[in-house]
């Protein structure tokens, strides 16, 4: 299989249906590892109500023209896309694994780790309620806890301590059926919270402990780190729309008004803003204006954050991981770019705030309006779409590498004593490394994409049959070579 990884029609899509946006986003990774832009789209949306789909027709509609926008400037027509999910249906739980091995010499596989995370498929779920991401905090090897990478280690029990997240059924199902009407399919179904991190967060920030905090239109989106891996993860259902709610309730405004006060003259610290400053408004004949003080504005929009910010506040006890925070808080999202917002958030938690913007990963020459946290989550999206498609190629080029060799190492139905000598095992091996990959303990565990309808060209998807080839060819290939060495062949 030759693939040109930086050819024209090589790319990764990455679409984000918000509450007051849909965003559709085309990139790859280039030579030096950076995310180059290649195309995106935008268009506002009202077919979302707090992360949860309440309007097919909008939201197909929102799509579409998002992603007809991305291929003008990609060149090239886009069909697969790798979708966000967010909402108040989003939950997660702590749970512990642990499967017992035949034989404690032979060394830790990726089949014992794929093992390990498929039990967890197997946990008792409320009504409507799926499994979205299964997330290993630390493995343990007979009793010895704190590892990270047990692959290659020989032991008899193999566990590990999970953060699992779930997300209701019709939710996931909505929002794949949206895709399918506007003749796309789902390449992956991720949580937006762990996108959002993936884009705006580095690798130092997780080692240190950090709280990300994602302020949407309808939701937000809470990530905490601690120790380098997701410890906790929490959907809000509240955002920038209530605040423009209030506004445009106690002002007697119209949305618009509304929204437009908040972004351009909004002020989450009352204490910041001008006691003399006055801000107006033309009423709706457009003959009389309304003037509305800056200081009454603020009082609005600190009481509602601070509402907020309660939340977020007993999310971060709840996590148990306050002292373990040497990263602070990060706020992205659109609702991120309230004045004094950072000031606020460091006030009422007591924890040190810092805006986060999602450039961390990207190469030079992107639009300058991409490097607003507007983006964060569509450009995680993006980011995790790459790195996925890089992993199921370092598969399809294993498998293709080891198919043959599995082919010749195959015994004849009726010999039994025929064994690998030391130069295939090695090879053998080799193979079985490829396989296995970067994936063996990857931060995200996925669950298999759901297709149906226009996108149900495959019944699980090719990664899912990569998996179940790779780990074919794995299991035959560690029969032959665990078996003992055959004194003729050496």
């Amino acid at each position: 299989m030759n693939r040109e990884p930086n050819s024209e029609t090589d790319f990764t899509v990455a679409l984000d249906i918000g509450t007051t946006k849909v965003c559709a986003i085309a990139g790859r990774r280039n030579d030096l590892g950076q995310v180059e832009i290649l195309g995106y789209g935008r268009v506002g949306g009202d077919g979302v109500q707090r992360g949860v789909v309440t309007n097919i027709d909008k939201t197909v509609k929102a799509i579409r023209e998002a992603v007809e926008r991305a291929t003008r400037q990609v060149g090239h027509p886009i069909t697969t896309v790798n979708v966000g999910i967010a909402g108040q249906h989003i939950a997660s739980r702590q749970n512990h694994g642990m499967i017992t091995r035949d034989d404690d010499i032979a060394e830790i596989t990726q089949l014992d780790c794929d093992e390990l995370v498929n039990s967890m498929r197997r946990l008792p779920l409320k009504p409507g309620e799926e499994i979205l991401h299964i997330i290993p905090q630390d493995y343990c090897v007979d009793d010895e806890w704190g590892i990270t990478e047990p692959i290659g280690m020989c032991g008899t029990r193999l566990g590990a301590n999970f953060h699992i997240i779930t997300c209701q059924n019709s939710a996931s199902k909505n929002i794949m059926r949206c895709v399918e009407k506007a003749q796309l399919q789902v390449s992956d179904l991720t949580l937006e919270p762990i996108a959002s991190a993936a884009s705006v967060l580095t690798e130092a920030d997780k080692r240190d402990g950090v709280v990300l905090v994602d302020i949407g239109g309808g939701t937000t989106d809470l990530t905490i780190f601690a120790d380098g891996v997701i410890s906790h993860t929490c959907v809000l259902p509240f955002g920038g729309d209530v605040i423009t709610s209030d506004i445009r309730k106690i002002f007697r405004i119209t949305k618009s008004d509304a929204e437009d006060l908040k972004t351009r003259h909004g002020n989450a610290l009352v204490s910041e803003a001008s006691p003399t400053r006055f801000i107006r408004i033309a009423n709706r004949r457009g003959e009389e204006y309304t003037e509305i003080p800056e200081v009454e504005l603020a009082e609005v929009i600190q009481a509602r954050m601070e509402e907020i910010l309660k939340y977020v506040d007993f999310q971060i006890g709840a996590s148990d991981t306050r002292d373990r925070l040497q990263g602070g808080i990060v706020l992205t999202g659109g609702g991120s770019l309230l004045k004094n917002i950072d000031k606020l958030t460091e006030f009422y938690t007591g924890i040190p705030t810092r805006a986060g913007l999602p450039v961390e990963h990207l190469a030079q020459g992107y639009d300058a309006d991409l490097g607003s946290p507007i983006f964060a989550t569509s450009i995680g999206l993006l980011i995790g779409g790459i790195e996925r498609q890089r992993r199921v190629r370092a598969t399809e080029v294993a498998l293709e590498a080891a198919m043959p060799m599995a082919g010749h190492l195959q015994a004849p139905a009726n010999d039994t004593g025929l064994v690998a000598s030391p130069a295939q095992r090695a090879a053998g091996a080799a193979a079985a490394g490829a396989l296995t990959g970067e994936a063996a303990t990857g931060l995200v565990v996925d669950a298999p994409a759901k297709t149906s309808g226009t996108a149900a060209g495959a019944a699980d998807g090719p990664n899912t049959w990569i998996s179940r080839a790779g780990s074919r060819l794995l299991e035959t290939v560690k029969v032959w070579f665990d078996g003992e060495e055959d004194p003729e062949m050496i």
